[in-house]
């Protein structure tokens, strides 16, 4: 979970009595459970999704609807017992820097341990009283937090920030990181933030190190420029929902077509989402490519009179349907 480049650094600022921050945007103790036998996982039963295993207490969560189940003490398939956690969460990295730093006070903050009142100012004040050795924790140790002795920063599993289907993934993970990075180092003197990474040959970590925003931003401008994304277009995501997945999908099919009628080959999709099931609905997404001088009024009028169109079909009149204008 550590690199050897990491705890030797981390033992290092330890003795000269600073504070070091470990950063892994992932709550939880591990994304996923798995069976060992026939590779079976939990899945919420509202959601698309595979459950979040967490120790504290030991339950199955869904990220996205927030319902727990308990923790199975067979695989309902097979039946063995052989039932392993899969990837890093920050509950796992807790409990191996307890295990490396054991004299060393190491404090988790993330949703979970700060949904108290005041638990969140609690962490916080602690810290900056070096109450706390070792601060282990989500994106919100990233923003706008400045502490004076904090020397080490890591980031872990930082390929997991950058490695998603969007095309803005590049562009969050770098403001992710170095906020992060930012943390260390205060008052002229000298941080070091480490980035464990199994591709350190991205640019965007080196990029992040040398804190480049400008050749970061020049690159990233460049490859949206080549395939047609914003600031170069307007995207509009169009997402319908139904409890039903036919009439979910027999929408999306008819709304595209309307679409089309008016604004051609800029209508990509219907397409299913990677998670294409939340809360127990359904999911299908269109999306809307536009120029960035097409009249916004022009396709807001439009979009209107295409759902209209849309809802005027008895079976499609329960579907529901939402707008996202450059989808963050």
């Amino acid at each position: 979970i550590l690199s050897p480049a990491l705890i030797n650094e981390t033992a290092a600022a330890l003795e000269r009595s600073e504070q070091v921050i470990l950063f892994r945007n992932r709550r939880g103790y591990a994304p996923v459970l798995e069976c060992k036998e026939c590779a079976w996982t939990p899945k919420c039963s509202h959601c698309d999704v595979s459950l979040t295993l967490h120790r504290q207490p030991q339950r199955l969560v869904c990220h996205y609807c927030n319902k727990s189940y308990p923790l199975p003490s067979s695989c309902p398939v097979c039946g063995t017992e052989r039932l392993e956690p899969h990837g890093l969460g920050t509950e796992q990295l807790e409990e191996e820097v307890r295990k490396i730093f054991p004299a060393s006070n190491v404090v988790r903050m993330d949703g979970d341990t700060t949904r108290g009142r005041k638990a969140y100012e609690r962490i916080i004040h602690a810290f900056q009283d070096r109450k706390i050795d070792i601060l282990v924790g989500t994106q919100m140790l990233s923003k706008g937090l400045d502490f004076d002795h904090v020397r080490v920063v890591g980031i872990i599993s930082a390929d997991a920030l950058i490695n998603h289907p969007d095309f803005r993934s590049h562009e969050r993970g770098f403001q992710l990181m170095t906020q992060a990075a930012g943390r260390s180092g205060r008052k002229n003197e000298q941080g070091m933030v480490i980035i464990q990474t199994a591709d350190p040959m991205q640019s965007i970590y080196r990029y992040v190190i040398d804190n480049d925003y400008a050749g970061f931003f020049s690159e990233e401008l460049a490859e949206r420029k080549q395939f047609g994304y914003p600031p170069f277009t307007r995207l509009i995501r169009i997402t319908l929902r139904h409890r039903q997945e036919h009439l979910t999908k027999g929408a999306a099919s008819h709304l595209v077509e309307l679409l089309r009628e008016k604004l051609k080959e800029r209508v990509l999709g219907p397409s299913r989402p990677p998670v294409a099931r939340v809360k127990m609905q359904y999911l299908q997404e269109i999306l809307l490519k536009m120029e960035t001088g097409y009249s916004p009024q022009r396709v807001r009028q439009f979009l209107l009179k295409a759902e209209q169109s849309l809802h005027a079909i008895p079976s499609f009149r329960s579907v529901t349907l939402s707008y996202d204008v450059d989808p963050m």
